[in-house]
């Protein structure tokens, strides 16, 4: 693989993502950021943010998978919610285990969080973009 992620001492642990990255592939992909569309483009999930991110998820696996690359190859996530606030945390925490019990794994890359006004269509909550590093 040619991603290894790292929380280095000195920094917090995070149980939702790891603090650095290490890329050594030789092939960078780029995903158009990701929202609760399912194939057909109705958005999944309507009003529930914890659901929206599980779709977000899947739906930037399905990209990877596309390439032949996985979450193991991401080095980088940006999350852009709507109004957020950190009392949304346990539903974007929620959101991220659904997808990680269907995925098998839960996906820890490094990510920043932004708080946005809105998105492309307003029953979308939340935005995922990611970065992934393939040999």
């Amino acid at each position: 693989m040619a991603i290894t992620l790292v929380n280095p001492s000195g920094l917090p642990e995070i149980d939702a993502y790891r603090q650095v990255s290490i890329a050594t592939g030789s092939k960078l992909v780029f995903l158009a950021g990701q929202v609760s569309w399912n194939a057909e483009g109705n958005t999944v999930g309507a009003g529930d943010l914890a659901a929206q991110v599980a779709q977000c998820y899947l739906n930037v696996a399905t990209a990877l998978a596309e390439v032949g690359a996985s979450f193991a190859d991401v080095a980088k996530m940006t999350v852009y919610v709507v109004d957020w606030s950190p009392e949304k945390m346990p539903e974007l925490l929620e959101g991220i285990s659904r997808a990680g019990a269907k995925l098998g794994s839960t996906p820890v890359p490094p990510a920043t969080l932004l708080g946005v006004a809105a998105l492309d269509v307003p029953d979308h909550l939340v935005e995922l973009e990611a970065t992934a590093v393939v040999d």
